[in-house]
């Protein structure tokens, strides 16, 4: 699969929002795909957040291997950054993220002489949950969601259920991605449009992977006796298996790949992370 790339006209614009912005907030939420730990944190998000406090948020962490969350969470924690794994769709976890943002603010309280509600803003890169988060949190539907990356444009200030203010900035993209491995995460997850891809390739990459690291549960979920020799291999033995056929008793690997794609990200294949923490 070749290298992706993107060059988003409203990047610049993006980084500079946020930057205006930051000096108006105490804390900085940065929403994370708990699937893809590093390959969904934009490289540049360190650069620009600086010194401000941050809480880093595993979302969809129903999706990812429960184990691998927590030991990114303590590897957060021992980076001096707060963390939380949650559900923003279900509100799993969101509860304990609420809890920590109230001894905030008492800590805030506690050192400033006029009390004022706390002010976050909430940070990531494209289709990672933000605005399903921001959902949750402001008790409406204050935010625009979809499944197609980057629907959140502008800036938004919203009020929390509990007072507190938040502010709601689009995703940045990256110029380039450095590590390839990075673009092929995202577009596994489904963060990178589908119709810039080759579907057919990326579902047969994502089938080595999970032959790899996770075979178990690739073969349960496909009633495979075992994972083949190649990912190939194993993707023809699913689409045997499913009944996929053209006519002439061809397989269909267009539908093959996309049923693939479509249940890892639905997590019908399992509760999977695919970036370990090395």
């Amino acid at each position: 699969m070749e290298q992706i790339n993107w060059y988003p006209g409203h990047m610049k614009k993006t980084r500079e929002l946020i930057q205006e912005n930051l000096k108006l907030v105490d804390l900085a939420a940065e929403v994370i795909d708990a699937r893809i730990p590093v390959s969904s944190r934009n490289p540049v998000i360190d650069e620009i957040l600086q010194r401000k406090e941050r809480v880093i948020l595993l979302n969809k962490s129903d999706l990812a291997d429960e184990r691998e969350s927590e030991r990114w969470m303590e590897h957060f924690r021992a980076e001096g950054h707060m963390a939380v794994a949650l559900n923003a769709m279900s509100g799993s976890g969101v509860g304990k993220l609420m809890q920590l943002l109230d001894r905030l603010q008492e800590e805030c309280n506690a050192k400033r002489s006029r009390k004022r509600v706390l002010r976050l803003m909430v940070v990531g890169v494209p289709n990672v949950g933000k605005s399903s988060l921001i959902n949750r949190l402001a008790g409406r539907k204050s935010a625009q969601t979809g499944d197609k990356p980057g629907v959140t444009r502008g800036k938004q200030w919203l009020g929390m259920q509990n007072g507190m203010l938040l502010l709601d900035a689009p995703g940045i993209r990256w110029p380039k991605f450095e590590d390839p491995k990075a673009g092929k995460n995202l577009a596994f997850c489904g963060s990178i449009k589908d119709e810039i891809m080759n579907l057919e390739d990326l579902a047969l990459e994502l089938i080595a992977v999970l032959s790899a690291r996770y075979p178990a549960l690739l073969c349960a979920r496909y009633k495979l006796d075992a994972v083949e020799e190649t990912p190939l291999g194993t993707m023809e033995a699913i689409g045997r298996k499913r009944g996929f056929l053209l006519s002439g008793g061809r397989l269909d690997y267009s539908r093959i790949a996309r049923t693939v794609l479509d249940e890892f990200r639905a997590g019908q294949i399992g509760a999977i992370t695919l970036e370990p923490l090395e």
